[in-house]
């Protein structure tokens, strides 16, 4: 019997953190701690991106809404799970932060994702929903409905909610389910 593939540490190899941080951080792209990019936001710690990612269980051909794609790592890396019979929509507010995820991002080839400037007052991308899975990378007070309304049926969702990380499972019939799955620290989650 083979062994199973990590998809997400398959993901992780095929996405080095090195092209998505500024320079003077490159260096520190092996540890696993965040790291700054710019406008007080981080690159996530390496270990915090994969648990999410095992959480939300991408699958190929899967749409994907990354909320808070910052320096598009996270973007590509849900690129690499969906494959090009995927897509993957990334929205980050910082304008700064937009185009260097968008030049990040287009050096994969993955041309079936892509960086959006956030509109004012919405939260996540949802001219173009609903998603079968949607990763947010910012910290919410409350469970967000306008991102629920986002989600697929069937659809997952991981978000950091007061401190916890938090798995939405939407079933085919609406039915939703939430679980927890440990403590966290992000920047919080807010509309542009």
């Amino acid at each position: 019997m083979t062994g199973r593939v990590d998809p997400v540490l398959d993901a992780f190899s095929a996405v080095p953190r090195e092209g998505f941080l500024p320079p003077g951080e490159r260096g520190f792209a092996r540890f696993d701690e965040p790291l700054p990019i710019s406008h007080g936001q981080t690159n996530s710690q390496p270990r915090t991106v994969a648990d999410m990612l095992h959480l939300l269980d991408v699958t190929p051909g899967d749409t994907v809404l990354d909320v808070g794609s910052g320096s598009g790592w996270t973007t590509a890396l849900l690129a690499h799970l969906t494959g090009p019979e995927g897509s993957v929509v990334g929205v980050e507010l910082e304008p700064d932060l937009v185009e260097f995820g968008r030049r990040n991002l287009a050096a994969t080839g993955q041309a079936w994702s892509r960086i959006e400037q956030a509109e004012p007052g919405v939260l996540g991308w949802p001219r173009e929903a609903a998603y079968d899975r949607i990763l947010v990378s910012a910290e919410a007070e409350a469970m967000p409905s306008e991102l629920v309304a986002q989600l697929a049926a069937p659809g997952r969702m991981v978000l950091p909610v007061a401190g916890l990380m938090t798995l939405v499972e939407r079933s085919a019939t609406g039915k939703t389910r939430l679980s927890e799955h440990g403590w966290y620290r992000f920047v919080p989650l807010r509309p542009s």
